[in-house]
């Protein structure tokens, strides 16, 4: 057991373990993973792509990787709920930084996200990304897409993102049309969870709005996800505002009646049996959050999606929790 105690992020010469932290202090890094680039033996690489030049209503997701790492701190403290092990133990996890985007010449910023992500995908080691707008995901997807074929896409999400695109606009909710035309998703085995806006088009995607959820609960949802998605490399999109404002204020374009922060994790929870290749978490805008709940919510969604990871590499609770 060693001794040291603070600063993991960058004291520390090894990737798996932990040590003693203040949550309220110390360098933030995601879950207090070791910053690093060096992707040998690494299973996840978690990197923030902070742009937000595609919004279309409240911007400020550019701050949201700097958010949701804050709020990881308490998480990285105890072992893992509900999963029973301790996440640092069984899974290689660092933190890679942030994707390079320069606002300035936004026709670089498709390429540098593409290339970012590449970079990882490369080594054969999974990718968690945090936005960020929505937009970011079609980049991320074209990386994914070269190194896997068509995705299933699992998106948690208020808007369809689907209307729309002439293949050459910056706007977070056309990039999954574009996506679609270009080959990068299977629509016939993806699924959108959580949609509350209208759109005519569906383009083949299985759409369960958020009255649906509601009324048919978290089984039946995952039901649809599963014998969709099959034994296809599955990428989650999660964006935050899939949560109702109550449960997420902080992001750009809220609608209400969204799904409850419960509702949400029992699904990322049940996602185990999946082939996860990769995942996005976006839209958290922390200039419109309260008491960081929004964070929070981010950042807990993404540690149950690593723990998911762990699992397939043969971690096991060590007692039972109900």
């Amino acid at each position: 057991m060693t001794k040291k105690q603070g600063d993991f992020a960058v004291r520390s010469s090894k990737n798996t373990g932990s040590w003693k932290e203040m949550a309220y202090a110390g360098v933030l890094s995601f879950l207090r993973r070791r910053y690093t680039r060096d992707l040998n033996g690494v299973d996840v690489a978690v990197s923030g792509v902070p742009y937000d030049g595609a919004a279309t209503n409240r911007s400020g997701s550019r701050f949201g990787p700097r958010a949701i790492r804050q709020a990881s701190t308490e998480l990285a403290t105890l072992d893992s709920f509900p999963f029973g092990f301790n996440l640092y133990e069984n899974l290689n996890i660092v933190d890679y930084g942030d994707c390079f985007v320069d606002p300035h010449h936004p026709e670089t910023i498709i390429n540098s996200i593409e290339k970012h992500a590449a970079e990882v995908i490369l080594t054969g080691t999974k990718m968690l990304t945090f936005g960020g707008d929505h937009f970011v995901s079609y980049p991320l997807l074209k990386a994914h897409a070269k190194q896997y074929g068509p995705i299933a896409l699992v998106q948690f999400d208020a808007h369809c993102d689907t209307w729309e695109d002439d293949g050459s606009t910056f706007d977070h909710g056309t990039m999954f049309s574009r996506a679609v035309n270009e080959g990068l998703i299977d629509t016939s085995k993806s699924t959108q969870i959580g949609l509350r806006t209208y759109n005519n088009k569906d383009y083949g995607f299985k759409v369960l709005t958020s009255p649906w959820v509601h009324k048919n609960g978290v089984d039946e949802v995952l039901d649809v996800i599963k014998s969709r998605s099959d034994t296809s490399p599955v990428y989650v999109s999660f964006d935050i505002d899939v949560l109702d404002p109550g449960f997420a204020p902080g992001t750009g374009t809220p609608v209400s009646g969204g799904l409850a922060s419960w509702q949400v994790l029992e699904i990322i929870r049940g996602l185990g049996s999946l082939n996860l290749v990769g995942m996005d978490l976006v839209e958290v805008s922390p200039a419109y959050d309260h008491s960081e709940i929004t964070a929070l919510a981010a950042a807990t969604i993404a540690h149950d999606w690593l723990c998911l990871l762990a699992q397939k590499n043969g971690a096991v609770p060590q007692k039972t929790t109900n």
